[in-house]
């Protein structure tokens, strides 16, 4: 397989101009052989039959049609791994019932635990990687009723003390309440106001309109976006994150533990996880939000901020060697419009592992970029998903990809993925997690590697033509997973150790397994969750008052 070189120049204003209709006009064909093996063809090839329009489903079988069971017969594996049977048993054991109808599935099932917390609870982050492992195996309702549910539990009354949420919050889990006296059942749901530090989870109304988008993509039922309550749920979204303020960037700003890394870990500013989700939801709902009436003026916001947003993020939180040593070589106190270093950032505060981190070959998107802050670390979530959304145009992606391949040891190691790296330990980890027990180094968000992760590696992998990476990391995770009992996170630099404070039978732990292997074997389901590349918007031709003269 051709490679292309991983230097990656700063993308011109020009190039990243999104052309809004044709995200919405450009109609898909899923037409990928499944007899032929993905090593024998790149993702170039197969994003060239098809384009990355929405309303097309409605003239497709999509994909259901390659998964007649649990067990797809896949070029690169040989046949079903016994694994995958203990995979799905243990999956539907953690499925949730509301009113006889499944509704989602637990955080984990770990009866060996004495403390329960809130593991017991419908979180919606945590539910993603289920939702697309019964997609694939053509269980669609329990995925239909979860974003129902959650729908209707986003207009409950959101207060933390006195204090009350915006009406586009979305919740960050859900249980469900029986009275056994009365025979009744509600659902509670948990803003924030429960959840260690109080913060509300901005990703979540992010993965709920990612995963509408999915479901309508796989069944081909525009019904359910359609709806009134569909539309109105994602423009109560859009708005929370869409209202003027004093931002001068368009990215979104956020405060500490409101992602995956739901504790702190000095990510509050502006996260590379929440803006790869941020522009992805944003296209997403492009796709879903019906022209009329309010859907087309916040059309119109999308576009706006889609452009801006992506321009920012490709030219200023891309690092690669050759951005490197620009900032490296930075002149500070720099004034006017004419800056260099735009944000200020003093080089002596870069890190001195990122120097020999960073090699020749490679790049990724960084952390955190703000007034004279850049966080230098690398974020597997915020990486895979600008992939996955092309967030990161076609050489960036290439790059990301070589990195961890370059980087194999460091971020794959024996459990695929590190959810960040490095660990950051001793002085700096007292100030940035204010001593947290949980968050020690190469622990839990602090350098821990997290088996969910390994379904948007896969992702990348496949997206980007690098299907063997995928399978090698999939490989390591069988290796151990069902023998260490699921585990949500392993530690050490090497992630060989099952994580000190790890729940077993974690749920997202055993969806990203399924959703990965199943991925693997037919890489046609992933175009449910991928986004194609924007096309530059060619300038519209107006004829002359004089024309018709």
């Amino acid at each position: 397989m051709k490679r292309n070189s991983s230097h990656v120049s700063l993308a011109s204003e020009a190039e990243i101009n999104l052309d809004l209709s044709r995200l919405v006009i450009d109609k898909p064909r899923f037409t990928l052989e499944r007899k032929r093996s993905f090593d024998e063809q790149s993702w170039s090839e197969l994003s060239h039959r098809q384009n990355d329009g929405f309303d097309s489903v409605l003239q497709s079988p999509a994909f259901p049609s390659g998964f007649d069971s649990p067990f797809s017969m896949g070029t690169h594996f040989g046949g079903p791994h016994p694994l995958v049977n203990e995979a799905w048993e243990a999956l539907r054991k953690s499925v949730v019932y509301f009113r006889g109808q499944p509704v989602g599935t637990i955080a984990a099932v770990d009866h060996a635990s004495e403390e329960v917390l809130n593991y017991d609870q419908v979180f919606v982050r945590d539910f993603v990687p289920s939702a697309l492992a019964f997609l694939m195996n053509n269980e669609t309702d329990i995925v239909k009723n979860f974003l129902l549910k959650t729908l209707h539990l986003q207009s409950s009354e959101k207060m933390v003390d006195r204090f009350k949420l915006g009406a586009g919050a979305m919740p960050a889990s859900f249980k469900v309440d029986r009275n056994k006296k009365r025979n009744t059942e509600h659902l509670v749901a948990d803003f924030g106001e429960s959840a260690i530090g109080r913060v509300a989870p901005v990703d979540s109304g992010f993965w709920w309109i990612i995963l509408l988008r999915a479901y309508t993509k796989y069944t081909g039922d525009v019904s359910l976006s359609e709806s009134p309550e569909c539309q109105k749920c994602m423009r109560l979204i859009l708005n929370l994150c869409l209202s003027e303020g004093f931002d001068t960037f368009p990215t979104l700003l956020c405060t500490d533990g409101c992602s995956m890394i739901d504790r702190r870990m000095g990510i509050y500013g502006y996260p590379i996880e929440i803006q790869a989700l941020f522009y992805m939801a944003l296209r997403c709902a492009l796709q879903m939000l019906k022209p009329d009436g309010e859907g087309k003026e916040f059309i119109e916001k999308i576009g706006q901020r889609l452009h801006a947003l992506t321009y920012h993020m490709r030219n200023y939180f891309w690092l690669d060697f050759h951005q490197l040593n620009n900032i490296y070589r930075y002149k500070t106190e720099e004034y006017s419009h004419t800056a260099v270093n735009k944000f200020n950032v003093i080089p002596d505060s870069i890190p001195d592992w990122v120097f020999d981190f960073m090699p020749c070959r490679g790049g990724y998107f960084l952390g955190n970029v703000s007034p004279a802050m850049m966080d230098f670390r690398w974020f597997a979530l915020g990486n895979c998903i600008a992939i996955v959304s092309s967030l990161a145009t076609p050489e960036q992606a290439v790059a990301i990809m070589d990195l961890i391949e370059e980087r194999w040891d460091e971020l794959v190691g024996e459990m695929p993925l590190k959810i960040c790296y490095p660990a950051i330990e001793n002085h700096e980890w007292r100030i940035v997690t204010g001593c947290d027990p949980k968050n020690t180094r190469w622990s839990y968000h602090n350098g821990g590697s997290w088996p969910v992760l390994l379904w948007l590696l896969t992702a990348a992998c496949i997206k980007t033509g690098r299907p063997q990476m995928a399978k090698r990391a999939i490989e390591l995770a069988e290796s151990r997973l069902l023998k260490d009992g699921w585990p949500e996170y392993y530690d050490g630099k090497l992630g060989r150790f099952v994580g000190k404070q790890a729940r077993k039978f974690q749920t997202w732990s055993i969806a990203g397994y399924l959703v990965a292997r199943m991925m693997l074997e037919d890489p046609s389901t992933l175009m449910m969750i991928s986004m194609e590349e924007d096309r530059p918007v060619k300038p519209t031709m107006r004829r002359s008052a004089s024309w018709n003269a």
